[in-house]
């Protein structure tokens, strides 16, 4: 029930002691306006790595092959191990359960290309459909490279972004035949890449019509698989690491390479990556919390303190109302009120100017590893219960002490 009277007196008592009132209050603000910056800048950190990630699909098991450095059975170190069309024909079937989208590469750096009178140097990858899902490529025009492309050892292309922005300008590439060393290539699509320019600087070829083109016969470079998800990414990462080392001594085997000979076949897990990298963003949110909730319980003593002190000053008020026949409840109630109003008041208005702050600047910071700092919702609620629950606690002990006052002894106070 709302009491006037009860919320004068609470004004009355801010009034007389401002000073001792804003410095409370600043504390609280200031606790809450650490927390929230803190908080936001953990988001920001979660949002550019996660950006990161989303270059490539997250769950993506990539093989490339590498010079031997060891000897094994008869064999001398420093041989290249070259990938074959067969060895991913192998994996592809022994792993199909556990495999989504795969894809080997053919790829030519550098590769000269030419429109018209315009010309660029773009990096020519021969590749299989599932591809499009590796890259997370996002086809705007026209369409992906499908199976009977690669059956076909047809010659069409599918360009990126800034290959279309660079050779055709303004004019639609589709249907349109550009040269790659001299054999004519029909663009059937334009895909754009969440890296970038630099991925959008690729032009994509059906893989037995690169290898056909270019000397490349049945030699591949790398290959790429995305593993079926689990729910539990914990269970979706061991998953992926036993996959991993499966693959990695299958082709040890077919290769004649050392099991410790970690540099002849390399194997990069995204999903282990992904683990370490999101243990460390939930330790530094810990870090974040600890240290932001550090500064409020600060804050809150500091209320607590001058809560104790205020209840020694009305002590004789407190008597006298006893003595009329206040009952303990309505001096605690008095008590932890006062104590809640000005912890919530202050900390509200830290908590908004936190949430104003990394409004404004967050779209100002420009990195690839702190994107849109910012707190959510849930979070600003969190925040807000933390503020009752600070309020409620820094005035208990003082709201206690005062309904244990003794009217006969606090009438002889002075």
């Amino acid at each position: 029930m709302f009491d006037i009277e009860r919320w004068q007196e609470i004004f009355e008592t801010l009034r007389k002691n401002k000073l001792r009132t804003f410095l409370t209050g600043l504390s609280v603000a200031s606790g809450i306006f650490i927390l929230v910056i803190l908080l936001g800048f953990s988001k920001g950190i979660q949002n550019g790595v996660t950006s990161q990630f989303e270059r490539d699909a997250s769950n993506l098991i990539s093989v490339r092959a590498g010079v031997t450095t060891k000897d094994y059975k008869g064999l001398n170190p420093g041989r290249q191990v070259q990938f074959k069309n067969n060895d991913f024909d192998m994996l592809s079937r022994k792993y199909e359960p556990y495999i989504e989208h795969k894809s080997s590469f053919y790829t030519i750096w550098g590769g000269l290309v030419n429109y018209k009178n315009e010309s660029g140097s773009y990096r020519i990858q021969g590749i299989l459909p599932g591809n499009q899902f590796i890259e997370n490529a996002d086809v705007s025009q026209g369409r992906f490279i499908n199976q009977a492309d690669v059956e076909g050892a047809k010659k069409v292309a599918v360009i990126g972004n800034r290959v279309k922005k660079d050779l055709f300008k303004d004019e639609d590439p589709i249907n349109k035949d550009i040269s790659i060393y001299g054999i004519s290539y029909k663009v059937v699509g334009v895909f754009f890449d969440p890296g970038g320019e630099r991925d959008e600087s690729k032009v994509f070829l059906p893989l037995a019509s690169a290898q056909r083109a270019f000397n490349g016969a049945d030699t591949i470079r790398n290959m790429m698989f995305t593993i079926k998800m689990s729910d539990d990414f914990n269970v979706a990462a061991k998953e992926s690491e036993a996959l991993t080392e499966a693959i990695i001594l299958d082709l040890q085997q077919k290769h004649i390479v050392s099991p410790d000979d970690t540099s002849a076949i390399r194997a990069y897990n995204t999903m282990e990556e992904a683990k370490k990298i999101y243990s460390l963003i939930a330790t530094i949110s810990a870090v974040f919390w600890f240290v932001g909730i550090g500064t409020i319980i600060a804050g809150v003593v500091g209320v607590g303190n001058i809560m104790l002190i205020i209840v020694k000053e009305r002590t004789k008020e407190i008597g006298i109302r006893k003595a009329l026949g206040a009952q303990p409840m309505s001096i605690v109630g008095m008590i932890l009120q006062e104590s809640v109003f000005v912890t919530m008041f202050s900390g509200l208005f830290g908590l908004i100017l936190g949430l104003g702050l990394l409004e404004g600047v967050g779209p100002l910071i420009e990195s690839d590893f702190i994107k849109y700092p910012q707190v959510d919702f849930n979070t600003a609620l969190t925040t807000v219960f933390i503020l009752v629950f600070a309020g409620a606690l820094a005035g208990f002990i003082p709201a206690y002490r005062a309904a244990q006052i003794k009217p006969i002894i606090a009438l002889r106070d002075e």
